[in-house]
Order: C-alpha cells, then sequence, then structure tokens
C-alpha cells in the first residue's frame, strides 16, 4: 500500500500537458501543512512527566519549544518501553524521538541523530555503606540489573567483549527509580544510571552512590527519520542554535539539574529524618505564613532548615539568631519581637523573603527571580546588585541567574570587590546557600506530593518553577520476570 506522501508525489508528477515533476513537500513542510508535531518520548526525571502544573521535564521543555518554533501544536506520544522508541520513528508513527537517547553506534544504523544538547556519563551505581566495586572485574558473582532495551544494555555488551565474565539482567518493565531503590535498599547489588538522571535521584534516594563510570562523554540528542530529507533535522539545528544564543537552553537545564545536591549523604538522610520528626512541629506555622505572603511553605521551611536545622535556639557567632536566622534589624524593621519564637521568627522570615521578591525589577522572571531573592536573603540586596552590575559590565545578562552566579562568587575577590559599591562579601557562601535550598526544597516537594489538595497548586509551580520530579517518583511498577543474559 502507497502512502500519503508517495500517493501526493505521483499526483504532482502526472501532469504530461506541464511534462514536469513538481517536487514533493519535505518532512518540514509536512508538518507545517497539517499544523502538528508528533514526538515520542517516555516517562522520567530526565524526559517527560505531569506534576501539579501540567506537563513538565526537560525533554518536554526542549520539544515544546521547538514546536512554537515551528509554529505548529505539540502531540507527544508517551510509550512505556525504551524499545518502543526508536520503532515509532522509523516506522513513520514520530515524526522524531525526544526521550533522553544518547548517540551510539548501534542506533546510528536507523535514524539521524539531531544536534547534542548535553553531555552524559554512564555510572555504575552502589549502596553507600558497601563495598564500592572499582571495575568490572569486581562485578562477578554480583546481581547487576538494568532496564531492557536502554543504552546501558549496549555499554555493557561493550564491556563485556573485554571482561566475558560479566554478567548481568535486564528487566523488560522496571524503570529507573525501580532499580536505584532495589539497589538502596540492598535487595540489588548494582545497576547504572546516566549522570543527568542521577543528579537528580540522588536528593531522594540518598543511599546511592557511584562506584565508577561504565562510559563517558555520552551525547544526548533527538532522533529524527533516516532519510535524504532532513527538512525537519535542520529546523531542529536552528532552534538549538537560537536558544543557545539567548540562553534559554542552559535555563532549562539548570531548571531540572542544577540543583545537584552538593549536600553528602549523611546531611541528605539526616534532613529527610528530620522532615518526619522535626518539621511537624513547625508545618502548620510554615502554612500559614505561606498564605499570608503568598509564598510555597515547603520553600519556607527549606529556607530554614538550611538556616537552623529547625531550631528556634538557633544563633550564629554573626548574631543573628532564631529558626530562620534573621538578624536584630531585620527583626526590627518586620516587627518581630522575640525572634527564638518560632512563629514569629517564621512570619518574619516569610515578610522579608516576599519583601525581597516585591523588590526585584520586574525585569527578572522566574524562575530567576526567586533565586535572586534567596541570594538576596542571605548576601544582602546591595551585595546582589553589585553581583548584577558586575555581570552586566562584563557583558553577560544581568537578570538571569546563570549569568549573574559566578559574578556573586567575584564579590569574595579582594581587587574586585574593591571597585563595588558595597564592598566585599562571602559570595561562594551565598551560593552553597542557594543551592541547598532548592536541594532541600525538591526533597520536601517530593515527600508531601499528595498533600496539594489543601492548599492549591505550589507557588513555585504557579511560578514555572517547579522541582523536576516530584510526581514521576510517586510512581512504583510491579516487576515481570527478567531476563538474565550470558554472552561471550
Amino acid at each position: 500500500m502507497l502512502s500519503r506522501r508517495v500517493k501526493a508525489g505521483i499526483l504532482l508528477c502526472a501532469s504530461a500537458v506541464l511534462g514536469t515533476c513538481v517536487r514533493p513537500p519535505s518532512l518540514l513542510e509536512e508538518i507545517q501543512a497539517t499544523g502538528e508535531l508528533r514526538v515520542v518520548t517516555r516517562n522520567g526525571p530526565h524526559t517527560y512527566f505531569t506534576s501539579g502544573e501540567g506537563p513538565a521535564g526537560p525533554e518536554y521543555d526542549l520539544i515544546r519549544g521547538f514546536a512554537d518554533f515551528l509554529g505548529v501544536r505539540l502531540r507527544l506520544m508517551v510509550v512505556d518501553r525504551p524499545t518502543d522508541v526508536l520503532p515509532a520513528v522509523v516506522g513513520g508513527t514520530a515524526h522524531l524521538a525526544a526521550a533522553g537517547l544518547t548517540v551510539n553506534p548501534e542506533t546510528a544504523g536507523l535514524v539521524d541523530f539531531g544536534p547534542v544538547f548535553q553531555q552524559v556519563t554512564e555510572h555504575l551505581v552502589y549502596r553507600e555503606g558497601r563495598r564500592r566495586p572499582r571495575d568490572v572485574a569486581q562485578l562477578r558473582g554480583k546481581r547487576l540489573e538494568v532496564a531492557s532495551g536502554t543504552s546501558y544494555v549496549k555499554t555493557l555488551t561493550r564491556a563485556q567483549a573485554r571482561h566475558p565474565e560479566l554478567v548481568w539482567t535486564e528487566n523488560p518493565v522496571a524503570d529507573q527509580q525501580d532499580l536505584l531503590t532495589r539497589v538502596a535498599q540492598g535487595s540489588l547489588d548494582y545497576t547504572v544510571v546516566k549522570s543527568n538522571a542521577f543528579a537528580v535521584y540522588r536528593t531522594y534516594i540518598p543511599e546511592i552512590r557511584v562506584a565508577f563510570n561504565l562510559a563517558e562523554g555520552e551525547s544526548v540528542a533527538w532522533a529524527f527519520p533516516k532519510r535524504a530529507d532532513a527538512s525537519l533535522r535542520e529546523a531542529a539545528a536552528r532552534y538549538f542554535e537560537t536558544i543557545r544564543a539567548t540562553g534559554e537552553l542552559d535555563r532549562i537545564l539548570d531548571h531540572y539539574y542544577g540543583t545537584v545536591p552538593r549536600i553528602d549523604y549523611v546531611g541528605t538522610r539526616q534532613y529527610m529524618k528530620d522532615v518526619r520528626a522535626r518539621l511537624p512541629s513547625y508545618r502548620a506555622l510554615f502554612r500559614a505564613a505561606a498564605t499570608e505572603h503568598d509564598l510555597d511553605w515547603r520553600l519556607l521551611a527549606a529556607i530554614g532548615y538550611q538556616e537552623s536545622k529547625w531550631d528556634p535556639e538557633a544563633v550564629s557567632p554573626t548574631g543573628v539568631r532564631g529558626l530562620m536566622m534573621l538578624t536584630e534589624e531585620t527583626a526590627t524593621t518586620f516587627g518581630i519581637e522575640d525572634r527564638t519564637d518560632a512563629a514569629q521568627s517564621i512570619h518574619g522570615g516569610a515578610r522579608y523573603f516576599a519583601h525581597i521578591l516585591d523588590k526585584l525589577p520586574a525585569t527578572i522572571q522566574e524562575p530567576d527571580r526567586t533565586w535572586f531573592a534567596l541570594a538576596s536573603y542571605n548576601i544582602g540586596y546591595g551585595h546582589l546588585l553589585d553581583a548584577r552590575r558586575l555581570t552586566r559590565e562584563r557583558g553577560g545578562d544581568w537578570n538571569r541567574w546563570n549569568d549573574v552566579r559566578p559574578h556573586i562568587r567575584l564579590l569574595a575577590d579582594p581587587a574586585i570587590a574593591a571597585r563595588t559599591r558595597h564592598g566585599y562579601a562571602r559570595g561562594g557562601e551565598t551560593l552553597h546557600f542557594v543551592n541547598n535550598v532548592r536541594t532541600y526544597y525538591n526533597a520536601l516537594a517530593w515527600a508531601t506530593r499528595d498533600e496539594n489538595g489543601d492548599d492549591g497548586t505550589p507557588w513555585l509551580q504557579q511560578r514555572s518553577a517547579p522541582p523536576a520530579i516530584q510526581a514521576y517518583l510517586g510512581r512504583i511498577k510491579v516487576a515481570t520476570r527478567p531476563t538474565t543474559n550470558r554472552r561471550g
């Protein structure tokens, strides 16, 4: 049976009067004519998932932007198994695949890969507290499992060519979270995960650690039909060139991966314990303060934990005190009489943070606005202004967090600080503060992901700055019988 595209070509070439053959439309022209871009993807933290505000994920944000770039609507096709992704492109069901795919020789014969937009590493992962394997030879006799149809199978196959004794199991239905959770619980010795996914999961599964890298310098790209007509792939190249130039690509990647945990295993585990044991005493206070000032209570709680570990009696050597660690001047300004009173401290911190958000220029949009406010909460508004001015002087965009962030660190350089209005500041500590708050917020958002019904959509989500995977991580599948691979 002839495809619609072939039939159209025959009809266009059937004019005996003209004696000429009109060129059939390109794939890009077909998409623009129908007004629809069909994209196959998978559910996952580094691809596509559904959050409190709707569709999200790094691949989703990129592909949605590409559809807007082409001026067409986006139609997503979500498949369950990795092995279903490329057949959808090869068979013509999808125009392209955006599913966290890495370029490799085995699949390059089936599809054409588009512009590379991210470099990742494939980690072998084990459980903290167990003996760390140093190389493939030390995996003998251990339980190593990966999902069927993933790039990990190809990586292990290449490793097996050098180490014939390497044995692993392919699970046909388990997703990445299932396998990582089993490693953390001790029912599985090892699995393999890409570095970008590990950066997200580590916040929620703190027991997992990297043993060594199985593959480095893996390129992430979209997959296109393998055909002489490269119009769609060339349009994608123009799109990525545009979002690189505007900083949108960096913004998307930072949004989902910029909170790679700076907190070590012990700190992350202790935080999750404190969420269960200490937070309940202050949760209602955080909720009340957040409601009053139109904030997300979990963001306030994350700030409080970074400041004091939720200790109302905390005191720093510099004189700030209380659960939100307010200075005496700030407490006076916002009507706080007793900084060591938990309720007063939390409400004072909320008023102060809301005040900073309102004070920032309207040219700063979310999510950058929140990151700027967090930096100002820690370092002071004057030093933030200095960092923004330095950014503008050096040709950066002073309204973008990614551009301003390195200049905050420069405030600790006496030579540079001497040229600023407000002088020296410990910019490195401020970046540490912002990173930790973002990590604590993400972890808390996941831990309370089913509690949004009583207080509406989270504040950061309303401003298009949701944490990466709070909805996705609640999904657990039941694994079927896996298949053991013994090759060599």
